[in-house]
């Protein structure tokens, strides 16, 4: 037999069985059960408060959610799609507990403000999580950094050795980009500190709610101040997609390079073995699949966006059930996003550092090229100039093997008098980098001072 429609009166048959499961979203917005528990109970908790319903009915429904929500959390509930979504299967469940006395909890409300308030929750709830994940990936990169200011590597524009830096410095580029992430989740979360809940439908209700109360006690900073746009408002939701599309980006570019630094070309680093898989076929294999998965996952984040940016672009004020479409993919990404940060953080945890090979690549790459420019400045020589002598001295080189460092003083002599003993010792590596302190810089010193700001700010977390 056909379960009856919450809302069937209007109509004289019911929707076919294809209709039913096409329409139905209990399939994935289960996923927000507690949350739509939690409204229900601030929203009679309010109709009790303001007399709407007498207390002897508002306590009855309470009793009824909270045993709902104990059995939830023990053992589940069980939903059906002829109940369509989250809210008409509490419903029902209600109504299977406590009888017909379960229909009044709907007074003064609808489910376009339902789950709008039940959306808001869920990604309120999960943005510090997603907050404090980085930072522990933060906390793993300031710790690697830490004990690397004074590892050297070359510093890559265009892939080609450009000039070396230390690889501390590196990790800390990261660093900051992840705080820029930190820094806009945390935004995100004043948009989503907003209560729909009232907002009914789109035009707010007859009954004299108090949205105040509702918002209070489900630990929101304040109710819309405008009932359309509370229903119809998915900017939380799409700034928290941008957001994680944004990290997974930046989790994606150190995933290439991970993948790169631990290849046999390069061998900057290891990984460790809990952090890579081998081949089939291939005994020898050390594959990094939880970088290039990271990498991979960042895709499916993306579309996630994308797809909620183009459900949302056309719609007409106020509820559309095109509006059902905003939840799978911020459900997904929550599940992306969270595990992929704790796998970046233990790969950076665990990985071994070979800082001679890292070493060895800046020798003979000509990537203290600039550090001559800069040097022949000094001396009187027009920048310009001075770039120019020096790349025809890397020309040469190229032609002949011969490296900077292996000028003899005589040449360089030639080219200015004035040039010194000093040039090689300016054309060391470890020089080039230590000497590099202006604010921000590759300097060790500065790097230094990264590090100590970095830790700083994870100290007021309880990070350090």
């Amino acid at each position: 037999m056909p379960i009856k429609k919450m809302w069937g009166g209007r109509f004289e048959k019911g929707a076919s069985e294809l209709v039913d499961e096409f329409g139905a979203s209990i399939s994935f917005d289960q996923e927000m059960a507690k949350e739509d528990i939690m409204g229900s109970l601030a929203h009679v908790k309010m109709l009790k408060a303001t007399k709407i319903l007498p207390a002897a009915d508002a306590d009855q429904i309470i009793k009824g959610l909270e045993e709902l929500a104990a059995e939830l959390a023990d053992h589940g509930l069980h939903f059906t799609v002829a109940n369509e979504d989250i809210h008409m299967n509490i419903e029902a469940l209600l109504t299977e507990k406590i009888g017909p006395v379960a229909g009044k909890l709907h007074t003064g409300r609808s489910r376009n403000d339902q789950v709008a308030t039940d959306f808001h929750l869920y990604i309120k709830e999960r943005l510090p999580k997603v907050v404090a994940a980085i930072k522990k990936l933060q906390q793993a990169l300031v710790q690697l950094a830490s004990e690397n200011v004074e590892t050297i590597m070359p510093g890559y524009t265009h892939m080609q050795h450009a000039q070396p830096i230390s690889y501390g410095h590196y990790l800390m580029a990261y660093f900051q980009m992840f705080q820029r992430d930190v820094e806009r989740f945390q935004f995100n979360q004043q948009h989503t500190d907003l209560s729909p809940l009232g907002a009914a439908a789109l035009a707010g209700t007859t009954f004299p709610i108090d949205r105040q109360m509702t918002a209070d006690l489900l630990g929101f900073k304040a109710p819309y101040a405008n009932s359309l746009d509370a229903v119809s408002d998915r900017d939380f939701a799409l700034e928290f997609l941008s957001n994680a599309s944004i990290l997974m980006v930046h989790l994606s570019r150190l995933c290439e390079e991970i993948i790169y630094w631990c290849s046999y070309e390069f061998g900057y680093i290891e990984l460790a073995d809990a952090y890579s898989t081998g081949s089939s076929i291939m005994p020898q294999k050390k594959n990094p699949d939880m970088a290039e998965l990271i990498r991979g996952k960042s895709g499916r984040v993306f579309a996630s966006l994308m797809g909620l940016l183009t459900t949302m672009k056309g719609l007409p004020l106020a509820y559309n059930k095109d509006m059902q479409e905003d939840k799978e993919g911020v459900f997904d990404t929550v599940k992306t996003i969270l595990p992929s940060l704790t796998v970046m953080t233990g790969m950076i945890k665990t990985l071994k550092v070979n800082k001679a090979k890292m070493a060895q690549a800046t020798h003979h790459d000509f990537s203290n090229a600039t550090e001559l420019a800069d040097y022949l400045a000094t001396k009187g020589i027009p920048f310009r100039r001075a770039h120019e002598i020096v790349g025809e001295l890397v020309l040469k080189g190229l032609k002949t093997g011969q490296d900077l460092a292996d000028i003899p003083l005589a040449e360089f002599k030639k080219i200015d008098p004035r040039v010194e003993d000093d040039v090689y010792e300016v054309l060391k590596p470890t020089v080039a980098v230590q000497r590099r302190n202006s604010a921000g810089g590759t300097g060790f010193a500065q790097v230094r001072e990264q590090i100590k700001a970095a830790q700083q700010l994870l100290a007021k977390d309880n990070l350090q």
